[in-house]
């Protein structure tokens, strides 16, 4: 993953929990990196480390990591980095997740040895939708379902976020039914 993904990490955690804490998620994680360059591609190991040592640190489960990850990548990280494009996606939840399947053909121009996920979208209601996530990496739900709340509260919607197909019972890929 790329640099950017391990530097939000590290500001989710200082931001709120402190800068104590990011020390002793680096030093449980073994990652002796100083400073993430964002533009960098590391190791996908690098982030499972830190987010296994963040969930040891902060005695929460890595699931509860990965969903807090999610929403601070679109609350915070989204809208710093990527403003234009999060604003482009769509003038509500339902337009943004409709124009997700798009939304990483953009980005890998600006980061060309990205590896995306990807999403398509299915089953569309007036207020549901189900969102197909498919990916080499795996253990990644619990951010996809952080980041379909964080959409729900940059569009200030209440969102209910149910997984009803995993690769972990055999599927080929995650699907979310996101309701609101």
């Amino acid at each position: 993953m790329y640099g950017i993904v391990n530097k939000a990490i590290q500001d989710l955690i200082t931001e709120t929990f402190g800068e104590d804490k990011w020390e002793a998620v680096k030093e449980k994680s073994a990652v002796d990196i100083e400073f993430f360059l964002s533009n960098e591609p590391y190791d996908d190991d690098i982030t499972y480390k830190l987010a296994g040592a963040a969930s040891e640190v902060l005695g929460i489960s890595v699931g509860e990591v990965l969903q807090a990850f999610g929403e601070w990548w679109i609350l915070k990280t989204g809208k710093e980095k990527y403003g234009g494009l999060m604003e482009a996606g769509g003038n509500n939840l339902r337009e943004f997740l409709v124009n997700l399947p798009l939304f990483h053909n953009r980005i890998m121009l600006m980061y060309p040895k990205l590896t995306p996920p990807e999403f398509k979208v299915s089953d569309l209601e007036e207020n549901a939708i189900q969102v197909h996530y498919f990916s080499k990496r795996e253990g990644l739900q619990e951010f996809v379902r952080g980041l379909m709340h964080g959409l729900g509260k940059m569009y200030g919607v209440e969102v209910d976020v149910v997984l009803i197909q995993s690769r972990n019972d055999g599927s080929t890929h995650e699907i979310f039914k996101v309701s609101w």
